[in-house]
């Protein structure tokens, strides 16, 4: 039983990067088109990125995994992802836009994701992009993170952003 509704991503353009299975299985049940941008594939021409996203417009989010990753290696692909796609489909697409960056839920990566978070929540505000950071905890199940991702990617999720939202146990 799902606690979301039937179709309730129908027509929304999303970007999955380092996203698991679980996730991608849920959001696309829900009727989401899922693009599938390979964090560890990204071109050395940052540009190629915001290029990708212009020829799979028009996009609604973007999920970021960036759990599993040393601290350099998550920013900088995270920050390439989230930029290049914003500013080739999010920022000119129509309606709010959403950057979901998935993180551990303790150390220097988690606190590099909320602080992403945080800062593009501001500075994309005026371009109706929201940003949320989700710190995941070690005893969370993909299944109920998959519920979570599913609904900050609905029009529901525009109530949030700018925060970090704590999910499963943080204790490591």
């Amino acid at each position: 039983m799902s606690l979301l509704r039937d179709g309730l991503l129908d027509g929304r353009g999303i970007v999955v990067s380092g996203v698991s299975n679980v996730v991608v299985a849920a959001l696309a049940g829900l009727g989401a088109r899922l693009e599938v941008l390979e964090v560890s594939a990204l071109p050395p021409d940052e540009e190629q990125v915001g290029e990708w996203a212009r020829e799979r417009a028009p996009l609604s989010a973007l999920v970021c995994d960036t759990r599993g990753l040393e601290l350099n290696e998550a920013l900088e692909s995270a920050w390439v992802a989230v930029r290049e796609v914003a500013v080739g489909a999010l920022i000119p697409g129509e309606g709010a836009g959403k950057v979901v960056l998935l993180a551990p839920a303790k150390g220097p990566v988690s606190a590099g994701t909320e602080n992403l978070a945080r800062t593009l929540s501001v500075e994309w505000a005026r371009y109706e992009v929201l940003a949320v950071a989700v710190a995941v905890g070690s005893g969370a199940e993909e299944d109920e993170l998959s519920v979570l991702v599913s609904f900050l990617c609905s029009a529901a999720g525009e109530y949030f952003s700018g925060c970090r939202l704590e999910f499963g146990a943080l204790s490591a």
